[in-house]
């Protein structure tokens, strides 16, 4: 005999409610990259448009990081930490690969009931993380969620090599979620192209080094110019199709915010988009570095507290990164 399931019930449509953000406070500069590489502030400028950085202290982890920017988020949404049902943390730097580092973090905040979840989807992981926290609103699983994005690179830079030790850095970023009236969320577009793997991963696995003894501690390693040239080939063409599918026109956003892995794949973006000059385009990475999955939140919450976009505006944001992967969508500013 088979029984009839009761299926849930969610919200009409999801929104972002909040924003909040962390960085660390030690300012890493140029200057004190280029003590362990043969370059020149000059040369990192030209060449990512990085400034400066952010380091985490030694003892600071991913956890600390992503409580913090959860924490300011959830005060200002007003919304009781018991009330979230779902923590995801985006992160490929929680150097524990079990438990997760969403579940210390639900801890921490108080939302002690919450499911929790690590999303390993690089640079474009937080874009996963509100595509999968809009489902879980408007799909019945939980009312409101906290999508955090959040990276401590630091810990996975080989300081001497001279192709990414000057691009990553670390922070955290998040966004509470939570029903809607009206849509504030368009659909995600995402995908993946594993058959370039090896445009950025680890010099060998944790495996590996057991195995050889310790000697090389595995560190990130990245074909800057295959990055280049698919972020710039693809990721238009997933902005465009991420506007399409919300039904929105770019001359109408408010801000384009990307993952901030290289101003001149941004400024790229910008050209191929042919984004009009006053649609504010996010360029945080002068002075925050590459974060990964916390790029976006943190230029997010920074360009709303400098009133560079609006509050209840519409921007489109897009991640993409290792594996390589991406993610896109439309969404309504919080």
């Amino acid at each position: 005999m088979s029984a009839t399931i009761t299926t849930a019930s969610g919200a009409k449509f999801a929104r972002i409610l909040s924003t909040g953000s962390y960085r660390p406070e030690r300012i890493v500069t140029n200057a004190e990259i280029c003590e362990h590489i043969d370059s020149t502030d000059e040369w990192i400028r030209d060449r990512s448009g990085i400034i400066e950085r952010r380091y985490a202290a030694l003892d600071e982890t991913v956890v600390d990081m992503g409580a913090a920017a959860a924490a300011q988020a959830l005060e200002r949404s007003g919304i009781a930490p018991t009330d979230i049902a779902m923590v995801l943390t985006a992160n490929v730097t929680h150097p524990y690969p079990t438990p997760s580092a969403a579940a210390e973090v639900a801890y921490r905040i108080g939302a002690v009931n919450a499911g929790a979840l690590d999303i390993a989807a690089a640079c474009a992981g937080f874009c996963y993380g509100i595509g999968i926290a809009n489902d879980l609103v408007c799909g019945g699983s939980a009312k409101y969620a906290i999508v955090i994005g959040v990276e401590k690179l630091s810990d996975w830079t080989n300081p001497k090599d001279r192709g990414s030790a000057f691009i990553f850095a670390d922070g955290a970023g998040a966004v509470v979620i939570g029903p809607s009236d009206t849509p504030a969320i368009g659909p995600t577009i995402w995908g993946s192209d594993g058959s370039q793997k090896d445009a950025i991963t680890m010099t060998q696995s944790l495996i590996d080094y057991r195995n050889t003894g310790g000697e090389i501690f595995p560190a990130l390693t990245m074909q800057g110019q295959q990055v280049f040239r698919w972020a710039v080939s693809e990721m238009p063409k997933v902005a465009g199709r991420a506007l399409q599918a919300a039904g929105v026109a770019l001359v109408d956003l408010d801000a384009v915010i990307p993952h901030q892995a290289n101003m001149r794949i941004t400024d790229a973006i910008a050209k191929a988009l042919k984004l009009p000059s006053d649609i504010p385009i996010a360029r945080d990475i002068a002075y925050t570095g590459n974060t990964s999955a916390a790029s976006i939140p943190l230029a997010m919450d920074r360009m709303l507290a400098a009133g560079e976009i609006p509050s209840g505006g519409t921007a489109l944001l897009i991640g993409f990164g290792a594996g390589l992967v991406y993610a896109a969508q439309v969404v309504t500013l919080p």
